[in-house]
């Protein structure tokens, strides 16, 4: 897989820089940044750059296991630890050792689990659940998080001496709104890569309305939001309806329209008829509506997929990265039909 850290703002050429510099050292490198912003490209890098690029690179996802399960992907469990532990499981520290672990939203981690993770980074050490040896490690940490740590260790949510353990190396990666110049060379970037994926002959560009609201809008979703906002223009997704979203959320998040560079569709300064009568219960929820749109973009991908390889189901599959299996299931719940049969 390709990572690219895309940018010339002097903050994106000095993480550049850090990057070169503290690969070689293997200090515990703390990035933080808002949610899409890149943090996981930036570990991948480090990795990339480093002594260890051959060994192994762990990635644990914090935020996304509950207290029990995280400890045990961690640290690993002996046989009989706890019921259903039916043999000796080495836990991703132990996988990582001479390679790198990557904790990615480490902010959302249990304290309890904190004190553990403490423990690792002080000795090189730890011992598996139900184990009574310690194991030695020596994995390279980097952590990842989008809290603003020093909020959480004011209010108790996170230790003040894990974060000093973790902060030896602090990498900040600003919010795509803070680095404007740098959104045409990410939209051309995007393009080119979802058309090579997509298999997209055809050329594409944003029509100069739409180029220029790309430039004036927050991106609260940072690169990965824009990211998938040139996918579902390459599929498809009707350009006015973009940009009335964005417009929308601009407007929600606080963030001025400037009306002499942007045309302002209608729909948002005089709310239909229909808009104003219907009644607040009858509204659709933001959840319902996510998971319209999603629907919507899958549909318009598998198509495109099914139609790039003459209808082979199989040959789809595989462009898409799911099983047969998947793709048959999501073309019977969509609907689609090869209708030219």
């Amino acid at each position: 897989m390709e990572y690219v850290l895309l940018g010339n703002h002097p903050s994106i050429e000095k993480i550049r820089e850090l990057i070169t510099v503290v690969s070689d050292t293997a200090f515990n490198v703390l990035i933080t940044g808002e949610t899409g912003t890149g943090k996981e490209v930036v570990a991948r890098l480090l990795h990339l750059a480093s002594p260890r690029r051959n060994r192994k690179f762990i990635k644990v996802n914090c935020a996304a296991l509950p207290l029990t399960l995280l400890e045990s992907e961690l640290f690993g469990y002996e046989k009989g630890a706890f019921t259903g532990a039916e043999r000796f499981k080495p836990g991703k520290f132990e996988i990582a050792s001479d390679g790198v672990i990557f904790l990615d939203e480490v902010g959302d981690m249990p304290l309890v689990l904190q004190a553990k993770l403490l423990q690792v980074l002080q000795s090189g050490e730890f011992s598996r659940l139900g184990g009574t040896k310690d194991v030695k490690v020596n994995a390279w940490v980097i952590a990842a998080t989008n809290h603003n740590l020093d909020k959480d260790m004011r209010e108790g949510r996170f230790r003040e001496d894990l974060f000093y353990r973790l902060n030896i190396i602090r990498i900040e990666i600003p919010p795509l709104r803070e680095r404007k110049e740098d959104i045409a060379l990410l939209t051309d970037y995007f393009i080119q890569k979802h058309r090579r994926v997509l298999r997209i002959k055809e050329r594409f560009k944003l029509d100069g309305d739409l180029s220029k609201l790309f430039h004036e809008y927050h991106w609260p979703g940072n690169v990965r939001e824009l990211s998938s906002t040139v996918l579902r223009l390459l599929v498809g997704d009707d350009p006015d309806t973009i940009r009335l979203e964005f417009l929308r959320n601009m407007e929600a998040d606080g963030f001025p329209v400037d009306k002499n560079t942007i045309s302002v569709p209608r729909e948002i300064v005089e709310p239909s008829s229909e808009e104003e009568s219907r009644a607040p219960e009858s509204l659709r929820s933001l959840k319902d509506l996510k998971a319209q749109a999603t629907r919507h973009i899958e549909a318009r991908v598998i198509r495109h997929a099914l139609e790039a390889t003459g209808w082979n189901k199989r040959k789809a599959s595989r462009l898409l990265k799911i099983s047969y299996k998947a793709l048959f299931y999501k073309m019977k719940d969509l609907g689609i039909e090869n209708r030219q049969q």
